[in-house]
């Protein structure tokens, strides 16, 4: 695989799991916001004997292992061969996601090779390939699609869609969350350039907007559940 790096232990990248991450290099969307830009191109590869090594040193503290970057699905192969060794192991497999490989994802659901997808979607349909300066969207939205599907019928038993938030960028979020429908919403702090980066409290104004659950992410606070404006959410209820 072309490696992008390792973390031995994390408690961030799988809420409520121990995991070790393996990073992929490379990615065909260069979002200028990514956190992960050293990986976005380069090349290291590795054997992936030494990355099933890497996970076995983990092995007494962790219960499972998220694939990230980069992005991991653009080496499908790499991904299906390590998934398929992980759960030789027993551990579970976790996959974050821009989507822009729904073969991959298929496969991984239909093999039972993956137990956590998290899809990072960025903006609305009409704004998408602009932002990623390519043409994803229908790769996108066919990942959106399966990764629902097979979370509906128990083929995937965890699936969020991630929205990164900006400052300016509040009215793309009911846009997406109505395309995400009733599976996990996470709304994660965006972090980019001289733009200063809303705050929990912002971010819980936003989600109020929703009446519904989500999930809040910030480096300050990390992740909280936030259940909304309960008032607004019961007054939406007398309505019905």
């Amino acid at each position: 695989m072309n490696f992008g790096g390792f973390v031995p232990l994390s408690t961030v990248d799988w809420r409520g799991r121990s995991v070790c991450t393996v990073f992929f290099r490379g990615c065909p969307v260069h979002c200028t916001y990514c956190q992960n830009s050293a990986i976005l191109a380069g090349s290291d590869f590795r054997d992936l004997d030494e990355i099933v090594s890497l996970i076995r040193g983990s092995l007494l503290a962790i219960s499972g292992v998220v694939f990230s970057g980069g992005e991991a699905t653009m080496q499908k192969d790499a991904l299906l061969a390590l998934a398929k060794s992980v759960k030789k192991m027993g551990l579970a497999v976790g996959v974050q996601t821009n989507g822009v490989y729904p073969g991959a994802l298929e496969e991984l659901i239909r093999e039972h090779l993956v137990d956590h997808i998290a899809l990072d979607i960025k903006a609305r349909w009409a704004r998408y390939n602009n932002l990623l300066r390519g043409n994803y969207v229908q790769d996108v939205q066919k990942s959106l699609a399966l990764c629902k599907a097979a979370y509906e019928s128990g083929s995937l038993p965890e699936f969020e869609v991630v929205i990164t938030l900006f400052r300016g960028y509040d009215d793309e979020v009911a846009i997406i969350a109505g395309e995400a429908g009733n599976v996990n919403l996470v709304l994660q702090q965006g972090v980019t350039g001289n733009v200063r980066p809303l705050s929990e409290e912002e971010m819980k104004k936003i989600a109020d907007t929703l009446l519904r659950s989500v999930k809040i992410r910030t480096r300050e606070g990390g992740e909280i559940v936030y259940e909304g404006d309960r008032s607004r959410r019961a007054s939406r209820k007398r309505e019905r």
